[in-house]
C-alpha cells in the first residue's frame, strides 16, 4: 500500500539516506540492559521516499530467510517454528523520529550476527521488536503477524513497550542489569526499569 513501490540494493540505501550515528539505550525482554552506538537512518526517510497510501496503517518487516542457504531452521523442532521472522509497527511508530534502521554499528558496518545488512532499532520496545536482516518491508491494513507474538502471545505481545509495571509471566520487569557493568555475569548492577526505556518524553503520546 504505497504510491511508489522500490526495490532498494545495500549501496543504493547508503547512498539515498544520509548516515548518523545514533547512541540508544537497548532493553531485552529478559531483563538486561545496554548503551548502543548505531549507524543509519530514520525510519520516517524511507517512509518519505514510498509514500505509503491513506488505507495503510501497519508495516511489516520481514527477514532473510532461505532454507537452501540457511538450513538450520529448517530441521527439527525450528522447523515448525513460524519462519521467516516477521516484526511489524503502527504507521505512526514508523514515522516517530526515534525509529531508526541501522546499517552499521560501534563505527563499522554492521556485521551479520547483528542484523546485516539492515536491521530495525525501536528503542522505546523490547530487543525482540528489532527485526533483522530485513529483506522486505510491507504497508498493510490489517496488524501484522509476528514472529514472537505469534509463538508465544501472552509473553510477547504486539506492542511490546518497555513497561516496568507489567511483569513477564515467567520475570518481572520492574529492574534491569546493566550489561559490562561488572565482569561478574552472576552479580551484575541491577537498576529501576524505566518506562519506555527512558523515551516517554517521545513516544508516550503514540499510546492511550
Amino acid at each position: 500500500m504505497v504510491k511508489n513501490p522500490k526495490t532498494y540494493d545495500l549501496d543504493a540505501l547508503l547512498n539515498q539516506f544520509p548516515l548518523e550515528e545514533r547512541i540508544y539505550r537497548f532493553r531485552c525482554v529478559e531483563a538486561w540492559a545496554m548503551v548502543i552506538p548505531w549507524i543509519g537512518f530514520p525510519m520516517r526517510h524511507l517512509m518519505a521516499a514510498v509514500e505509503p497510501m491513506s488505507s495503510a496503517r501497519y508495516v511489516r518487516f520481514t527477514s532473510f530467510y532461505d532454507p537452501q542457504i540457511c538450513p538450520g531452521p529448517a530441521y527439527g523442532f525450528a522447523a515448525n517454528l513460524p519462519w521467516p521472522y516477521v516484526e511489524g509497527l503502527t504507521l505512526d511508530e514508523m514515522a516517530n523520529e526515534l525509529a531508526f534502521f541501522a546499517v552499521g554499528v560501534y563505527g563499522r558496518t554492521l556485521p551479520k550476527q547483528h542484523g546485516a545488512p539492515i536491521r530495525m532499532v525501536v528503542p522505546w520496545k523490547y530487543g525482540f521488536k528489532g527485526g533483522k536482516a530485513i529483506v522486505k518491508i510491507e504497508f498493510v491494513e490489517q496488524q501484522p503477524a509476528t514472529y514472537w507474538n505469534t509463538l508465544a502471545p501472552n509473553e510477547y505481545g504486539f506492542e511490546a513497550n518497555v513497561d516496568p509495571a507489567v511483569p513477564h509471566p515467567r520475570w518481572s520487569q520492574a529492574k534491569e542489569r546493566l550489561v559490562g557493568e561488572s565482569t561478574d555475569l552472576f552479580n551484575w548492577e541491577t537498576q529501576p526499569t524505566v518506562l519506555y526505556n527512558g523515551y516517554g518524553n517521545y513516544v508516550a503520546h503514540l499510546y492511550s
